[in-house]
């Protein structure tokens, strides 16, 4: 599975972070609020982790000062790899008004 900005059907208040540049995610999420959704989940795996967390605080502090962190769940997701199975963090963060 790719991770992008881009929404999926069925989750249309996710962003899955991906190695895209971090505004990018922040733009992600702005937008979402800004079209009138309570929530906004953003989801990461292995390394994005961090720009996910970066993407959150970023949107929060400069952009939302009214949107607080709800809900954050880590988690390990099982992947196919080059030489098998692999097992990767996850983590969602749950941005809410």
């Amino acid at each position: 599975m790719t991770m992008s900005a881009e929404k999926t059907s069925g989750e249309d208040n996710t962003v899955f972070v991906g190695r895209k540049d971090l505004m990018s995610y922040v733009l992600a999420v702005v937008t979402q609020f800004n079209e009138g959704v309570d929530e906004v989940v953003i989801k990461a795996r292995g390394r994005a982790i961090s720009r996910a967390v970066d993407a959150a605080e970023i949107s929060r502090q400069r952009f939302l000062p009214d949107v607080s962190v709800k809900d954050v769940r880590l988690g390990t997701e099982q992947i196919e790899g080059e030489k098998g199975p692999v097992r990767v963090s996850s983590m969602e963060i749950t941005l809410g008004r």
